[in-house]
């Protein structure tokens, strides 16, 4: 699970490895407090970017999984637990090599 907004200067340079990795693997982004479904979705057009969103227009997913900032990735083992919890930037690199672990 990947939280993200359209407003997030340090999210708009990690966008692409999100990209990346969600057409490789399984991955289900959150488009938190970054307005409406519309917007949401000029957005990624203008963005080049195909991967899958959840809204998120008031900020109530966030919260539930306790996320303060963005972007923030929760990586989610075979088991169904939390393996990873992290906010802030992070590599393309460092993300799969969390990923391969957690299989």
């Amino acid at each position: 699970m990947h939280f993200w907004a359209s407003w997030c200067p340090v999210c708009r340079v990690e966008q692409d490895s999100i990209a990346s990795i969600a057409a490789d693997l399984p991955v289900m982004t959150v488009a938190t407090t970054s307005g409406s479904a519309e917007e949401i979705n000029a957005y990624l057009i203008e963005q080049g970017l195909v991967m899958p969103v959840l809204m998120d227009e008031d900020g109530e997913i966030a919260r539930s999984w306790g996320v303060s900032g963005v972007p923030a990735t929760f990586i989610v083992d075979t088991s169904g637990d939390i393996s990873h919890a992290g906010m802030g930037y992070a590599t393309e690199l460092g993300m799969r090599l969390r990923l391969w672990l957690a299989e």
